[in-house]
């Protein structure tokens, strides 16, 4: 059974920095695509950043020079350095294993960054 569990959330003011895991469990880690998402109040799913199963990354015009996407294959999970948050980085993020159409979901994890 395949799990992603992400964990880091809470509440920041802006300028503060948080950073989140995503532990998996239950495939073969390395081998996946990882990517975050976010979902704003109210707002559509956003895709932040990915790191691909050769360690490539992608981000977001919103988030680039801010957020850092990184995965640790030993580890089997994959962490998301967020810098410099601003309000408008506020919301729930989740990660996402991909492969060849197969998608596995964390839980979500919220992040809250005050004015």
């Amino acid at each position: 059974q395949v799990q992603l569990v992400e964990s880091g959330g809470g509440l920041v003011q802006a300028g503060g920095s948080l950073r989140l895991s995503c532990a998996a469990s239950g495939l073969t880690f390395g081998s996946y695509a990882m990517r975050w998402y976010r979902q704003a109040p109210g707002k559509e799913l956003e895709l932040v950043a990915v790191v691909s199963d050769d360690g490539g990354t992608n981000y977001a015009d919103s988030v680039k020079g801010r957020f850092t996407n990184s995965r640790d294959n030993a580890a089997n999970t994959v962490y998301l350095q967020m810098n410099s948050l601003k309000p408008e980085d506020t919301a729930v993020y989740y990660c996402k294993a991909a492969k060849w159409g197969y998608n596995y979901w964390g839980q979500g994890t919220q992040v809250i960054v005050s004015s």
